[in-house]
């Protein structure tokens, strides 16, 4: 008697077969068979870091159209990069992409194995598993926080994250096939995306819904089972507005830490671990300009904008320029000092 097959065997055919005639249209992809260009996916992907597909898709779209190679990007100014990316977020990986440019065209383009991706920088194990999976073929275990969640339910693993992610793995691990590894990880996250979505699944429609210990339970929703968050510490900080004759005054922040290399207003040193001090950069009066709320990744942050009414412009001190206030969006503030400029010109 010949044995049944297992959901091992079972579940990349049925979602292979899915994905071909479901898959989402990105900009990014192409179809089965197509010709695959690394760098756009290598770009996608770097991108897509804690970033969802709608906030990427124009910023893909406009780094493409200016820089539609790895080398036009590689030979770029990394101000200019950073410009550009202003908005996205997490910029310490905009600075990586200039670097990781830079040494895959010194290279002569992209390695092809999973190994030799995690050299570069910025690529950690998921991103080098992506691009060596959908950019090359290879067989390579991708999981994102989609991937995470649809094999926490396939396989009803009730251990909380982050400590269930080494049994996640394993898992992805006994499914992703050989071939077509890159269709069936992106299968994989267009199904969480879609249909294995954190609230409300879409069972009925999922084409591995008879594979699915946690349906079986009768509760998919209730895993991926996830730790208590923790409350984020809140911050207070001072943004300066010093304005003359129609030009405001910027300065570049250092190139590690906090919107690292970025273009933004002075400000009195506020981070993660503590308030700012409040100490203006200049003398003389100060008028209150507003306040602004931002959320980063480990605390939120009230920042109070203030506008210089004195003149002691000499004193100014320190790496900066002054920038004309009806062109500011050229120089690529990031979404906190964009939200401070809106307040005090508001």
């Amino acid at each position: 008697m010949t044995a049944s097959p297992t959901p091992r065997e079972t579940i990349p055919g049925k979602l292979l077969e899915w994905y071909d005639g479901h898959a989402r249209k990105l900009p990014w992809r192409v179809p089965h068979g197509g010709a695959v260009d690394p760098y756009r996916i290598w770009l996608s992907e770097v991108m897509l870091q804690q970033t969802t597909t709608a906030a990427v898709a124009p910023y893909f779209a406009a780094f493409t159209e200016r820089w539609p190679t790895v080398e036009a990007l590689a030979a770029a100014p990394e101000e200019e990069v950073m410009a550009a990316w202003a908005g996205l977020g997490y910029y310490s990986r905009a600075r990586n992409l200039v670097a990781c440019a830079r040494e895959v065209a010194a290279y002569g383009g992209f390695p092809d194995t999973e190994e030799e991706l995690r050299k570069l920088p910025g690529l950690g194990a998921y991103t080098a598993a992506a691009v060596a999976a959908i950019a090359f073929g290879r067989r390579a275990v991708v999981v994102d926080a989609n991937v995470e969640r649809v094999v926490a339910r396939l396989f009803a693993i009730e251990e909380p994250l982050p400590a269930a992610r080494k049994a996640i793995r394993a898992a992805a691990e006994r499914i992703t096939p050989e071939r077509r590894a890159g269709d069936f990880a992106q299968a994989m996250m267009d199904l969480g995306s879609g249909i294995c979505t954190p609230r409300g699944p879409k069972c009925l429609l999922c084409p591995v819904s008879a594979d699915c210990r946690a349906r079986a339970q009768g509760d998919p929703a209730r895993l991926p089972v996830k730790a208590p968050k923790k409350a984020r510490p809140q911050r207070i900080g001072t943004a300066f507005w010093i304005e003359r004759e129609g030009q405001v005054w910027l300065v570049t922040r250092p190139g590690k830490g906090m919107l690292g290399g970025m273009r933004a207003l002075p400000d009195d040193g506020w981070s993660v671990r503590a308030d700012g001090s409040g100490d203006a950069p200049l003398p003389g009066s100060w008028r209150s300009g507003g306040v602004v709320r931002h959320g980063f990744t480990h605390f939120d942050l009230e920042l109070g904008v203030v506008t210089y009414a004195g003149s002691a412009w000499t004193e100014l001190e320190g790496e900066g320029e002054w920038w004309p206030v009806d062109n500011l969006e050229g120089a690529g503030l990031p979404t906190l000092f964009a939200k401070a400029a809106r307040v005090v010109r508001a």
